[in-house]
């Protein structure tokens, strides 16, 4: 398709007077004397055309080219006329210097004059203002203005003009056509015309430009200067051409006087393959658009395009004398970038093009030529009559096969290597357009009655035609469907189900799927066709796998779930399956699963697969005709009842098994309980015989009465009723009617445990009395509670009772690790002590762990004694005021410090040992030892509030003497050795290693000492020899004794050791008992001094 141009040329000849018929076109008249056709305007909204015509304006109607008037008013050659853009008004300008303004009632209403002859005159398009130009000066004029304002000018003004263009073109007499910005900047090169331009006009939109001059003709070229051709040739100059507004009809005036008028038609040229649709715009370019994915890629282009064929990657462009092939870059079905494959330099004249992936097709009327991509021509074919329609239908590469229709009816295939053309059928009529399905079975023709005609290609027969028809296109991915458009509607026909219609506007050129490619005017659309009109037309006929086909073209949701409803009544499940899917609905996709895995495993019970369906779809009643049809009221009445439809489970069962009205009634149960109707599940639960579910309801709920009333009427064979009866029971605090249950049942120890969880000792003793078995279970959570109570001794005796020992000892020992982390240390040496003396306890009882027992009675002891004093210690530390004496801290810390040689227990502080031993120490005249617990203090991690306190005494007692007090030493009372303050050896003596007995309260050594028993004396006669008084020997006066002999006379000092001194009794008394009682290892003693 080319660029078509209708001319209607009207030959104006000036004469005077009158008016004589033109040579052709439409009969515009003539005077008698010529006269050149300078310019001419159009009134803005087409209907009429001035034109300058010697020394008058001549106003045509441009309907049908009629002279409405002449305008006199000028004495010379009007030289120029423009119509302002409101249409009010028009101004002529003349040689006789004057410019004259007219009414569009073609009335004159102002007149003005220059110093020269009128060049040009136009209007500004917004504001209306009138420019009027003479070869000295210009004015300016306006409505609103009473008088023009003039200007002048150095230089011969030859042309104005005031436009909404952005782009200014310009022709000079240097033969060329060049573009500038508004800003005075060139656009491109300049283009080269050969011949002297008289006039240029743009079209109203700026897309194209018109050109007169010299050359006798006019032509058209592109907004970019590329020339499109020519709309006339004159037999004179060209003076002036215009575009009447918004139309493409074109008026050209000559230097012989000569006026033609002329339309251009812009035919669409384009092509189509499949989804790919390429056409032309603005006559030099071409697009490629992807019609599914609404992508374009333009093809720039410098001349004018005349043909366009497409097919698969390759695209053909016919020039005026050239041909260029396109190829994509790759074969990606997406890729929109093509590029020059080939260039044939020759010039073709044809009617059709078509391109394939070697060849290009030329059709000159009756001729078909094949051209290689390099332009040889390789074969050609001759028909009969005109070819009316050519398309590609595919094939290998270098094989493709061509349709081609003929006028007079004929339809023949052709394959480009194959000079000879096969004749499928022949038919009456001119052929407008076909097309072949898919499968290349059938052949649709659009003949020229406005007939589609439909024919099976193997057989020739006729299968159907359709009336009102312009084009036709089969759906490229269902053989059965094709479309036709025609009469403003489109239709669409499958198989030999009746046609749908819908408006569409347009011719149809493809369809795929559910896209339907439809050129309308010069644009192509992709229309999206829902295609449910022939899914359910098979649907009516149960094609189930034709109507899936139809719908995978493209239908909504609802109308695929249609579609698998009724392919699943059908019982067609695969198709079903397919359509569930696209919809996503899992529930009936599960359905279809489980109905193909019972086929699987033999089950072909049609009915019953289709009661299932029906249950599914809710047509409950249906599917219960059909399970009982099949002889499976079961899958009925539990279809009922899962429905909560007891009404209609009744009314199926009628008088039917009693154990499935049983049934029934726990399902009915079951539902009320869901519904949060708990008292009537119960009932129901009862009357069925379902007791535990009866019982969890009620005891969940708290309905004492109602366990009490089902624990009573159960028999005691019912175990398990029962025992829940009392769980719940024990729950609900009713432990009475708990032990009525257990003894209902005779379950004993759980009667036990009962009394032990309530605390019901009394009846638990009892109970364990009658029955000694319990007697674990009894007294050992009764042990425990007395221990969580803080009863200790209580709780270790029914420890004992109980025979748990261990546990008691373990329990204390918890107990005592406890108030040693939480700092009570008074609670502490309690529970050592209790400790110790149940180790006591156990190793007279149990020989076997007497050794274990006495060592553990002697450590119990040591860290029992130790943390009765560190308590005094913490208190001092801890607390603002103290409660004892500096002497007894003193004490105590000493004792502590000597108790502390081997290891530390837990909880107890050196630092605060060793701080509080300082400052008594200091403070009762122990410098000595004070400094030696500051020394150590300062090796230890001292507290920041000891900090200060430490520091100041460290000072301080070094201004002291560097000794003790003698009152402060002790005294070892067994053998009389005094003992430093700070002792290695801990508290014994260094002497004898007695070990010191002290006081519970001041912590001084008493005067106490140890000895041991010989074997063979009792504990009384041992007592017995202690309360004995001490010998005593009479104390001489003097110890010097007189001896008188014959001849002399004698003194001497007696010193004899018998002689005992009283100075000290307690050695007196000592001496005494140690000769009375010899040592040895069997008891100990402690002696008192009787002074």
């Amino acid at each position: 398709m080319q660029l078509t141009i209708f001319c209607y040329v009207a030959s104006l000849m000036l004469k005077k007077k009158y008016f004589l018929p033109a040579n052709m076109g439409v009969s515009w008249g003539c005077f008698g004397f010529f006269f050149s056709i300078y310019d001419l305007a159009f009134k803005p909204d087409g209907t009429q055309l001035i034109i300058a015509a010697g020394n008058r304006l001549l106003v045509y109607d441009t309907s049908d080219g009629t002279l409405i008037q002449p305008l006199k008013g000028h004495k010379d050659t009007v030289y120029c006329v423009a119509y302002a853009k409101d249409g009010k008004r028009f101004a002529s300008g003349s040689a006789d210097k004057s410019v004259i303004i007219w009414t569009s009632k073609l009335e004159g209403i102002l007149k003005y004059t220059h110093n020269d002859s009128i060049q040009c005159v136009s209007y500004n398009p917004l504001t209306h203002q009138l420019a009027s130009c003479s070869s000295s000066d210009f004015g300016l004029w306006s409505p609103e203005q009473k008088s023009v304002s003039k200007h002048k000018a150095s230089s011969k003004i030859t042309c104005c003009r005031d436009e909404r263009n952005d782009i200014l073109a310009v022709a000079d007499w240097g033969q060329k056509l060049s573009f500038y910005q508004l800003s005075g900047k060139q656009i491109g090169k300049d283009r080269v015309l050969n011949f002297d331009p008289c006039c240029v006009s743009y079209f109203t939109k700026g897309e194209y430009i018109l050109l007169g001059g010299s050359d006798k003709q006019v032509s058209l070229f592109t907004k970019d200067g590329v020339r499109l051709g020519t709309i006339g040739e004159q037999s004179s100059w060209v003076w002036t051409c215009k575009v009447k507004p918004d139309s493409n009809y074109v008026a050209v005036g000559c230097q012989d006087g000569t006026i033609s008028f002329y339309q251009l038609i812009f035919s669409t040229v384009h092509g189509l393959y499949k989804d790919r649709y390429a056409y032309r715009d603005s006559m030099t370019d071409v697009i490629v658009q992807h019609l599914i994915t609404e992508q374009k890629v333009r093809i720039k282009g410098r001349e004018l395009v005349k043909k366009i064929a497409i097919y698969k990657n390759r695209l053909a462009i016919q020039m005026p004398e050239k041909i260029l092939i396109y190829e994509l870059y790759s074969d990606d079905s997406s890729d929109m970038y093509y590029r020059v494959k080939e260039k044939i330099a020759k010039k073709f004249e044809c009617n059709l093009l078509v391109v394939c992936s070697d060849h290009i097709i030329l059709c000159q009327e009756k001729r078909l030529q094949c051209l290689s991509f390099s332009g040889v021509k390789e074969r050609e074919w001759l028909m009969e009559s005109l070819i009316r329609y050519i398309k590609v239908i595919g094939g290998p590469p270098g094989r493709e096969g061509l349709l081609v229709g003929l006028k007079n009816g004929q339809i023949l295939k052709i394959f480009v290597d194959n000079v000879f053309a096969i004749v499928l059928l022949k038919q009456s009529t001119a052929v407008r357009c076909l097309d072949m399905s898919a499968s290349r079975n059938k052949l649709a023709v659009v003949d020229e009655n406005d007939t589609c005609l439909v024919y099976d290609i193997h057989t020739k027969e006729l299968l159907f035609q359709e009336p009102n028809a312009n084009s036709v296109a089969w759906n490229t991915q269902c053989e059965d469907m094709l479309c036709f458009s025609g009469g403003g509607y489109l239709n669409i026909k499958a198989s030999n189900f009746p046609v749908h219609q819908q408006k569409l506007q347009g011719f149809v050129v493809g369809y795929n799927g559910s896209k339907i490619f439809c050129l309308h005017v010069f644009s192509m659309s992709a229309v999206e066709v829902p295609q449910s009109a022939p899914m359910y037309q098979y649907l009516e006929r149960k094609m189930f796998k034709e109507a899936y086909q139809i719908a995978c073209l493209g239908v909504t949701d609802t109308d695929w779930r249609e579609l698998a409803m009724e392919a699943l009544e059908g019982l067609e499940f695969e198709t079903a399956k397919k359509a569930f899917t696209r919809v996503r609905d899992l529930r009936y996709l599960e359905l279809i699963s489980s109905i193909e895995e019972r086929k699987k495993h033999g089950e072909n019970n049609n009915e019953l697969f289709l009661a299932d369906v029906y249950a599914y779809q809710g047509k409950f009643h249906e599917a219960a005709k059909l399970y009982k049809k099949s002889g499976h009221e079961n899958l009925a009445l539990d279809m009922y009842s899962d429905l909560r439809m007891f009404d209609y489970a009744k009314d199926f069962l009628a008088s039917g098994d009693p154990k499935d009205t049983k049934l029934l009634i726990k399902k009915q149960a079951d539902w009320a309980k869901n519904i949060n109707e708990p008292k009537a599940a119960v009932e129901m639960y009862l009357s069925a015989g379902e007791h535990m579910k009866a019982i969890e309801i009620s005891g969940d709920h708290g309905w004492v009465d109602m366990l009490i009333e089902i624990a009573r009427k159960l028999d005691k064979a019912e175990r398990e009723p029962l025992l829940k009866c009392a769980f719940y029971f024990k729950k609900l605090d009713n432990p009475g009617y708990a032990a009525e249950t257990y003894m209902k049942v005779g379950d004993l120890k759980a009667l036990v445990h009962l009394h032990v969880e309530t605390h019901r000792w009394e009846e638990a003793f009892a109970l364990s009395e009658k029955h000694p078995e319990f007697k674990d279970d009894v007294y050992v959570p009764y042990a425990q509670w007395l221990a969580e109570n803080d009863r200790f001794e209580e709780a270790q005796k029914a420890f004992h009772k109980a025979g748990r020992q261990s546990e008691a000892v373990r329990v204390l020992e918890q107990l005592t690790h406890n108030a040693v982390v939480e700092s009570r240390f008074n609670d502490a040496a309690y529970y050592y002590w209790m400790l110790s003396m149940q180790c006591l306890d156990i190793a007279q009882e149990n020989d076997q762990q007497k050794t274990e027992m006495l060592q553990k009675f002697h450590h119990f002891q040591r860290l029992a004694e130790i943390y009765h004093v560190y308590h005094s210690i913490q208190r001092y530390t801890e607390e603002p005021f103290s409660f004892h004496l500096p002497e007894t801290l003193f004490n105590i810390s000493r004792f502590l410090l000597h108790s502390l040689t081997k290891e530390t227990p837990l909880g107890i502080s050196k630092v605060n040992t060793l701080f509080a031993l300082a400052k008594q120490s200091k403070a009762l005249g122990a410098y000595k030892l004070a400094r030696h617990a500051y020394e150590k203090l300062q090796g230890l991690q001292i507290p920041a509030r000891f900090q200060k306190s430490i520091e100041l005494g460290s000072l301080t007692v070094r201004s002291k003497p560097f000794h003790d007090s003698e009152e402060l030493v002790p005294l070892c009372y067994r053998c009389s050795t005094n003992n430093p303050l700070l002792n290695n050896l801990g508290n014994v003596c260094i002497n004898c290693r007695q070990p010191f007995v002290f006081s519970a309260s001041s912590y001084e050594v008493l005067h106490l000492v140890e000895f041991y028993l010989e074997d063979g004396i009792t504990d009384e006669e041992a007592v017995a020899l202690i309360d004995l008084e001490a010998p005593r020997l009479n104390k001489r006066e003097n110890k010097w004794k007189e001896m008188m002999s014959d001849n002399a006379q004698s003194l001497r000092l007696d010193d004899s050791t018998d002689i005992i001194e009283d100075d000290d009794p307690f050695t007196a008394k000592l001496s005494f008992e140690v000769r009375t009682l010899p040592i040895s290892s069997s008891c100990s003693f402690l002696a008192t001094n009787r002074n």
